[in-house]
């Protein structure tokens, strides 16, 4: 977790934490996050099933794919690991002026229950495809099962980013780092994606 919220946060900040148009920084934040994702879980996966997210460790384990102590031991990792990138991305960046390191928050226009049926659908759809692509009892998988789920990640971000500012995680490492509490309690408490 360290590695992927340190990777795809900081790929997605630059020097000015933005980039020449807001339509570029879409995809530039979803492809940061798709290959994120899919980097980490090629490299990472045989260790820990590619567990980079609570919603999808909830999600296998309401399929019977791992225990509950295995289930809550891969939480707490995900949380602290979390909290430690964007400390250690906060330091590094500290340079930034008005540095939210991704910080979510609803884009104008966007209600708290839109916000949060957008976090809902792509939280979905991410488990989902994990859960299926990951699912020792399926013989017919093929291709690459890291690709697929950077590309569920990536189509995620490419909805979510202009309405909720999807970063593909809770806001709790940013708002323990940067001691923030705005418009974080949907992100916090409704899918831990």
């Amino acid at each position: 977790m360290i590695f992927f919220v340190f990777i795809s946060i900081g790929a997605a900040l630059d020097k000015t934490n933005e980039t020449v148009s807001r339509s570029q920084d879409i995809v530039k934040v979803s492809l940061a996050f798709g290959l994120a994702i899919a980097t980490m879980a090629q490299s990472v996966g045989h260790i820990s099933g590619a567990h980079l997210n609570p919603a999808v460790t909830l999600g296998c384990l309401l399929s019977c794919q791992i225990s509950i102590l295995k289930a809550i031991m891969y939480i707490i990792a995900q949380c602290l690991g979390a909290v430690v990138a964007t400390a250690i991305l906060s330091g590094i960046t500290s340079n930034v002026e008005n540095n939210t390191l991704g910080l979510n928050g609803l884009s104008t226009g966007v209600t708290a229950g839109q916000g949060l049926g957008v976090e809902i659908m792509v939280t979905f759809q991410l488990v989902l495809c994990v859960v299926a692509v990951t699912d020792k009892r399926r013989h017919d998988i093929s291709g690459s099962i890291p690709l697929a789920i950077g590309l569920s990640v990536a189509l995620g971000h490419l909805i979510a980013v202009s309405k909720t500012k999807n970063k593909t995680n809770s806001n709790y490492p940013c708002t323990i780092i940067l001691h923030s509490v705005q418009e974080n309690n949907q992100y916090n408490t409704a899918p831990m994606y």
